[in-house]
């Protein structure tokens, strides 16, 4: 064998053995990447997933929310309705021109009368001084109180005071009556 044949066979050899290597190592590098392609495809479906849950659960909480600000929004305005309808009653109660008004001071006046003690002394709404005065017999006119109307009646050493003015009468009947008022308004 001669030494060009014998570096013809080493070079041969040495180039099936890199050829080989080579070969390996290219599949091994296919493998490596087809591993990686995988992997990366699970991330991103799972980080999609992922996204996707998060984007479901904060639209959720967004309606939620925007239900819950239009509540209190619904329930804002109902207060503000009622609180005008309150005012207007007001209103009207501490009207002089209220119709029934004479009515309503002599039904108070003759419970007034069945209550007190003796010897009180009324004290009238200015507006109602001159119908409690016409109608107040058996009582000592005092000085006027604040209020819608009607009066008050108190005892002569202060102890006792009986209130007989709209004001209360109306936060009474108001206080009964609101779920009827707001069925009315809203329903």
């Amino acid at each position: 064998m001669t030494l060009e044949k014998l570096a013809k066979e080493i070079a041969s050899a040495a180039q099936a053995e890199a050829d080989a290597i080579i070969k390996s190592a290219e599949a091994e590098a296919a493998s490596i990447i087809a591993d990686a392609k995988a992997e990366a495809k699970a991330i991103i479906d799972g980080q999609g997933e992922k996204a996707s849950r998060e984007a479901s659960q904060l639209g959720m909480e967004l309606v939620a929310s925007a239900k819950q600000a239009n509540q209190k929004r619904q329930l804002i305005a109902r207060r503000e309705e009622l609180d005008a309808t309150h005012d207007a009653l007001k209103e009207q109660v501490g009207s002089a021109a209220m119709k029934g008004r004479t009515k309503l001071l002599n039904g108070l006046l003759k419970k007034a009368k069945a209550e007190a003690a003796k010897d009180m002394v009324l004290h009238p709404v200015s507006m109602d001084r001159k119908a409690l005065d016409d109608a107040a017999s058996g009582f000592k006119l005092g000085d006027d109180t604040e209020g819608l109307g009607g009066f008050i009646l108190v005892s002569k050493d202060g102890a006792v005071s009986l209130d007989f003015r709209f004001d209360g009468i109306l936060k009474t009947t108001w206080d009964e009556k609101l779920g009827q008022v707001s069925a009315k308004l809203f329903d």
